[in-house]
């Protein structure tokens, strides 16, 4: 009998390295569902009013002082002078506090008021309009004392 040989083919090796088993796809993360958060209630919290010659800012806070609603007059759509205007820190003052009532439950406030604009008074009457209990009403703006370091004297 003859002798057979045998050949074997040689195999060929890829180079692309294989894709690894921990390596998580964009349709993996989608899939995921994703949780809702439980609607916090607040009953009782503070409100900040900034009230500037160019502007008027509002803020909603609980009692630790996490914001929970903010406006100003600049996002409610006013623009230059206007800013600063009666009109617009009731707008904004109304954005901000029915966004905290209905997201939040907010009935009773303290209210902060800083600065010498002319918001100050018709944020706190906006605020009595959209039934908020006022508990306590505080003016935290700053006063100087001591002032600012004189300048040098003049050498005539």
């Amino acid at each position: 009998m003859a002798e057979e040989t045998v050949t074997t083919p040689v195999e060929e090796t890829t180079t692309a390295a294989p894709e690894p088993a921990d390596v998580v796809t964009d349709a993996e993360t989608k899939a995921k569902p994703k949780k809702r958060k439980a609607k916090r209630n607040v009953p009782a919290g503070q409100v900040h009013i900034l009230s500037t010659f160019n502007n008027t800012i509002v803020s909603f806070t609980d009692a630790n002082g996490g914001v929970l609603a903010t406006s100003s007059a600049g996002a409610c759509g006013f623009r230059g002078s206007k800013k600063g205007t009666a009109y617009a820190a009731q707008v904004a003052t109304e954005r901000a506090g029915q966004a905290a009532k209905q997201g939040f439950g907010l009935k009773k406030v303290d209210v902060f008021v800083k600065g010498v604009g002319l918001g100050r008074e018709a944020a706190v009457r906006t605020l009595q309009s959209l039934d908020f209990t006022v508990d306590t009403m505080k003016d935290v703006t700053g006063v100087p004392h001591g002032g600012v370091r004189p300048r040098k004297a003049r050498r005539v």
